[in-house]
């Protein structure tokens, strides 16, 4: 099996690095993956300058560019021959509910899956969900190959995307793996209002909120019950049971 590994915090991380050791055990793994930490890009392809590929290592590259940059040119053009399965991660923090949205992680998988190949995300979450040191990549990373297994195996619907949430603790202290839906979090808090060094007013965007709907068979409730939570997604964002709704007031 060819494996292409990307991720959103760059090509030095250590979520990325874990993964790659892990799945070269059982597979044919190439990276390519940001040159710096691309967090929070979501989907954006980079259409105004011509991408830059820099070669580390034997079948390891790092792009100036986005998480859905890097797969979308590795599947595309740069690499001889396309690979069976992307797999993104780990990431460092959670993906949770809306947080795939916004996350590069889920973004580069979702890349995968628009150009026709099965795809896994794979997060690392802190015991607190949001700001803590991370220590157990090992145990996302030894999810993630149990998983790619699992998929040798079994056939995975085409238009889905694996977004996989593990908790940061020891392997055999994880409770096990569940199928979860994305639950949801309140609003984000406000924004962070600073100066910088000259005096000029800044802002930081602040953290995200907790979990609101996290309720039994959330991924929110998955994670801190101390499972691996593996949420099906799917790109169509339409609201099947607005639209006739819709249909009756534009008629109006």
């Amino acid at each position: 099996m060819k494996i292409l590994v990307s991720n959103d915090d760059g090509y030095l991380a250590t979520g990325i690095n874990a993964l790659t050791d892990a799945l070269e055990q059982v597979a044919d793994v190439t990276v390519v993956a940001p040159d710096r930490n691309r967090s929070a890009a979501s989907n954006s392809l980079t259409l105004s300058r011509p991408l830059r590929v820099s070669q580390y290592g034997e079948q390891r590259y790092k792009v100036d560019g986005t998480p859905s940059d890097c797969v979308h040119l590795a599947v595309t053009g740069l690499l001889d021959e396309e690979p069976d399965l992307v797999v993104s991660g780990i990431n460092h923090g959670a993906n949770l509910g809306d947080d795939t949205i916004y996350s590069g992680t889920v973004a580069a998988a979702m890349e995968g899956r628009f150009l026709g190949l099965p795809t896994i995300a794979v997060s690392l979450v802190g015991a607190t969900l949001v700001g803590a040191k991370l220590t157990h990549f090992e145990t996302a990373a030894r999810v993630a190959v149990e998983l790619v297994q699992k998929l040798a195996r079994a056939s995975l619907a085409p238009d889905t995307v694996l977004n996989v949430n593990v908790p940061d603790l020891p392997y055999d202290e994880l409770s096990g793996v569940q199928a979860t839906r994305l639950g949801f979090r309140h609003k984000s808090e406000h924004v962070l209002k600073d100066t910088d060094p000259y005096g000029r007013t800044i802002y930081w965007v602040g953290p995200a909120g907790e979990g609101q709907d996290s309720g039994e068979g959330t991924d929110f409730h998955a994670v801190s019950e101390g499972f691996a939570s593996v949420t099906p997604l799917k790109v169509d964002l339409t609201r099947y049971d607005a639209v006739d709704g819709i249909a009756e007031w534009l008629d109006k």
